[in-house]
C-alpha cells in the first residue's frame, strides 16, 4: 500500500512539473495532479491496456513509437474527464506523454523508489 501511494505521489508531482514545460499542458494544483493521476493510472490500466494489447503489431512496426500515441490520447481523454488539468491538443499531450514519462523516470530514480 505504501508502494502504490508513493507511486500516486510521484505521478502527481511529475504532472505538476509537465504542466510547467509544456504549453497547451496545465495542472492547476497538487489537489488536481493528484486526482489526475488517479485517473490517469485508471485509464491506462483498463483501456490503455486494451489499445496497447490490439495495436501490438503497429508498435512492433513504429519500434514502439506508436505507444507514444496511445499514451497521449489516454491524457486528452483523461484531461477531458476532469477540471484543473486541461491538455490543448494532440501535440501537447504527444509530448507531454514524452517528457511525463522522462520526469517519472527521473524521479523514481532519485528517490530509490523504481
Amino acid at each position: 500500500m505504501k508502494i502504490l501511494i508513493i507511486a500516486w505521489l510521484i505521478s502527481a508531482v511529475s504532472l505538476l512539473i509537465v504542466g510547467h514545460i509544456i504549453p497547451g499542458f496545465e495542472v492547476q494544483s497538487f489537489g488536481s495532479a493528484l486526482i489526475a493521476a488517479a485517473v490517469i493510472g485508471l485509464i491506462n490500466a483498463t483501456i490503455g491496456l486494451f489499445l496497447k494489447i490490439i495495436t501490438i503489431p503497429l508498435s512492433i512496426l513504429t519500434f514502439g513509437i506508436f505507444l507514444l500515441v496511445i499514451n497521449a490520447l489516454m491524457l486528452m481523454f483523461a484531461s477531458s474527464l476532469l477540471e484543473g488539468f486541461t491538455v490543448t491538443g494532440f501535440w501537447a499531450a504527444f509530448f507531454g506523454a514524452i517528457v511525463l514519462a522522462v520526469v517519472n523516470m527521473l524521479i523514481r530514480s532519485l528517490t530509490g523508489s523504481e
